[in-house]
């Protein structure tokens, strides 16, 4: 079988004397959807910012594509931290999708997608901004390419935040709660993108409290609680027969 993609091996992080993570592991292969559930404060949010170092952990290894996160390797074989500029061009291979849409308010939506492929990509403005063209397209938000961010709505921006982490061409995606901010009635235009990116292919962690939309995209869920994984494997298998009781609890306070 192939090298992983991501691999996530023994992931600590402390805030001061909080463990928040202790001692999370898991891999996600080339094309894999993989859903991170559980309660707030069960530190999902902070794995997936590990992940790209976001958050600096305080143990542990990332690798992605094999090559360590976050981390350069010396001549002798030991670590270092990377550079920022390092980091950044690191994180391209990582398209990230926050809760709320961090989008330049005095920027267009065009430029707003255009900019990391032109400040870390090298790309020329008219190359960036065709790449741009073409991923608003994808997300349906090809009408509002010369709108400014305050003339959206909360899923219209998503969907340009969205677009903004396909710009990077990442090698995988990384949905932190993303219709977590959004108006109800807002959420499903933003779910329809990340399924039709999931129907493409595309290798993604998505940490995210819709149980049901989990179930029907990805390959592989994972319940943490308290800072560990406490069960995972396929939706079908530990979302409608979970075999701990805490899941259990979990998705009966989920379904009230």
């Amino acid at each position: 079988m192939s090298e992983p993609l991501l691999r996530v091996t023994d992931l600590h992080k402390s805030f001061g004397a909080l463990e928040v993570l202790k001692g999370v592991s898991f891999e996600v292969r080339t094309r894999e959807k993989v859903a991170i559930i559980g309660p707030s404060g069960s530190g999902k949010s902070t794995c997936l910012r590990s992940i790209n170092y976001l958050e600096r952990p305080s143990r542990g290894m990332i690798e992605l594509a094999g090559a360590p996160v976050g981390q350069a390797r010396r001549t002798d074989g030991s670590f270092k931290l990377m550079s920022d500029y390092e980091l950044a061009r690191q994180r391209s291979h990582m398209g990230m999708v926050f809760q709320l849409f961090h989008l330049w308010p005095h920027l267009s939506v065009r430029e707003n997608v255009a900019l990391q492929p032109r400040k870390v990509g090298g790309l020329s403005k008219g190359e960036a901004y065709a790449l741009a063209d073409e991923v608003l397209k994808k997300v349906h938000m090809s009408v509002k390419a010369d709108e400014f961010p305050d003339r959206l709505s909360g899923g219209q921006q998503q969907r340009v935040a969205i677009a903004r982490a396909l710009a990077q061409k990442p090698q995988l995606l990384l949905f932190d709660e993303p219709t977590s901010a959004l108006d109800p009635e807002l959420v499903g235009e933003v779910l329809t993108v990340i399924r039709e990116l999931a129907e493409e292919g595309r290798s993604m962690v998505l940490v995210t409290h819709e149980i049901n939309f989990a179930r029907e995209v990805a390959d592989r869920v994972i319940f943490m609680d308290g800072g560990v994984i406490v069960e995972e494997g396929r939706p079908k298998d530990i979302l409608v027969n979970p075999k701990t009781a805490r899941l259990q609890q979990f998705l009966r306070q989920m379904h009230a």
